[in-house]
């Protein structure tokens, strides 16, 4: 069976959605290295798979239809988040009018939850929440041409009806070792960049899967909030943590070295989890002479742990502040204080590793202009390497969403898929969505235009081909974009 997995050309709207944190339009293309560990599942069953990127390679609609014309695949794959849903449902379209006996298999976040909006006919599958397993017995049973309706995690229209069916959950893997690594192969390792790591070729690495805390709010990527909606909606509360072995990760890190990879940035959710854990792969990094980059939250950072990252050549932590404001960190149960945040800055300073802020305004009705301009002023002046400003969004399926919705506080009265980066579809009675907006936009070019930061971005590039990829980046990322 010949399996190809798509991300589509731009069919409708206007930028292309970004599928790995999964709540924002693209700034810069990024590997989605959750598709690519079901592709390599699939590989080891013995399917033909191809990966057409559509996006990256810049590839027009046209081409896109001159690809459908020809190609003869059996079965399609989309990973699909909110902001990507009109545009998938438009390729889906495409697909069926070239290839109609074909089968188009949806994965991600958003046909966990809107299934209902990619099932026009009985050849279109949803699968729910983590995909390895649910993927791997699909393609099976079709392959083997078997029913497969009765197959646990995936939603579809009952051909006898056309009614919706959302079969039982899938159990969530506790032992990620057993999966392959992603099937980097089928990606050039050079559309790919960061432009916190100005090294390439760069890739990413996941080494675990979800979160224990609680923050009300939380969407930490595509996959994990896949799993987390399946989960939350069969057992009603957050999932367990997966976690790799300390043996894989460095077996990966070593066959990304010999590759040729000179970068990695790290996707977890929340990479750092101990000393004991961080050793061995960070002895690893540096061995190879990799840089690379983490997730993590202020409370891991100890003295200990900033030296660490130092000396294994880390070139960025992104640590979620959210706000600087106590009582905001409160209510949205962040489960951190502002002294916490502050000292894992001055951790980091010290041993000289990169910090990216992630602040996210608008988390509750505490928020006030003044609260979030002290939030931004408090990060500028603390002279870190970077910071990202993104509005909160009410996602379906979090706390955060079930508040806004019953103190009426979302424009409109419900959720739509809204770049969280330009644009706000929340209002306070002391803060409206475009007070947010132009407090976003105000301070992101404050930020980013100030000679300092552009001084100490410019020394760190290692060619003028990634000095080029981040001037694109933030372009794209200062650009108001269409809702």
């Amino acid at each position: 069976m010949k399996i190809t997995f798509i991300i589509p050309p731009v069919l409708v709207g206007g930028r292309p959605a970004e599928r790995t944190a999964g709540c924002t339009t693209m700034v810069y293309p990024m590997i989605n290295i959750y598709e690519l560990t079901v592709a390599a599942v699939l590989e080891n069953e013995g399917y033909t798979v191809r990966y057409e990127d559509f996006i990256t390679t810049r590839r027009s609609a046209e081409r896109f239809r001159q690809f459908l014309e020809r190609d003869t695949s059996d079965l399609y794959l989309i990973w699909a988040v909110n902001l990507s849903i009109k545009n998938d449902v438009a390729a889906s379209e495409w697909i069926r009018r070239h290839a109609p006996e074909a089968y188009i298999v949806y994965t991600g976040p958003a046909p966990t939850y809107y299934a209902q909006h990619f099932l026009q006919h009985d050849r279109q599958i949803a699968v729910r929440g983590e995909p390895e397993e649910t993927v791997v017995e699909l393609c099976r049973c079709i392959a083997r041409k078997q029913s497969w309706q009765e197959i646990r995690g995936i939603s579809f229209l009952n051909g006898s009806d056309a009614k919706m069916r959302h079969n039982p959950s899938r159990a969530l893997l506790r032992d990620l070792d057993s999966l392959p690594f992603p099937a980097r192969h089928l990606v050039d390792m050079h559309f790919f960049s960061n432009p916190k790591l100005k090294r390439a070729p760069y890739t990413a690495m996941v080494t675990s899967r979800n979160c224990p805390f609680h923050c009300i709010y939380c969407v930490p990527s595509s996959l994990t909030f896949a799993r987390e909606l399946e989960y939350r909606a069969e057992k009603g509360k957050k999932p367990f943590i997966s976690m790799r072995s300390p043996e894989n990760v460095v077996a990966e890190i070593d066959l990304l070295a010999a590759e040729g990879y000179r970068a990695i940035g790290f996707m977890d959710d929340n990479f750092i989890t101990s000393e004991k854990r961080l050793i061995p792969i960070a002895d690893a990094l540096r061995r190879h002479g990799i840089i690379w980059g983490c997730q993590a939250r202020a409370d891991a950072i100890t003295a200990n742990i900033a030296r660490i990252l130092g000396e294994s050549g880390c070139e960025y932590v992104d640590l979620g502040v959210e706000s600087f404001n106590d009582e905001i960190l409160k209510y949205i149960r962040k489960g951190l204080t502002r002294r916490q945040i502050m000292e894992a800055v001055e951790w980091l300073n010290r041993y000289r590793v990169p910090v990216k802020l992630n602040i996210l305004i608008g988390t509750s009705p505490l928020e006030t202009g003044d609260t979030i301009r002290e939030t931004l002023n408090t990060a500028i002046r603390l002279h870190v390497s970077q910071v990202m400003i993104n509005i909160a969004a009410p996602f379906p399926g979090t706390e955060f969403h079930r508040l806004a919705r019953e103190n009426q506080w979302i424009v409109g009265g419900e959720y739509v898929p809204t770049d969280v980066q330009h644009h706000s579809i929340l209002s306070y009675p002391g803060l409206s969505n475009r007070e947010m907006e132009k407090l976003l936009f105000h301070y992101n070019i404050r930020f980013f235009l100030r000679p300092r930061f552009i001084w100490s971005q410019m020394r760190r590039f290692s060619s003028f081909s990634e000095f080029w990829k981040a001037c694109k980046a933030l372009k794209n990322k200062l650009t108001r974009s269409g809702k």
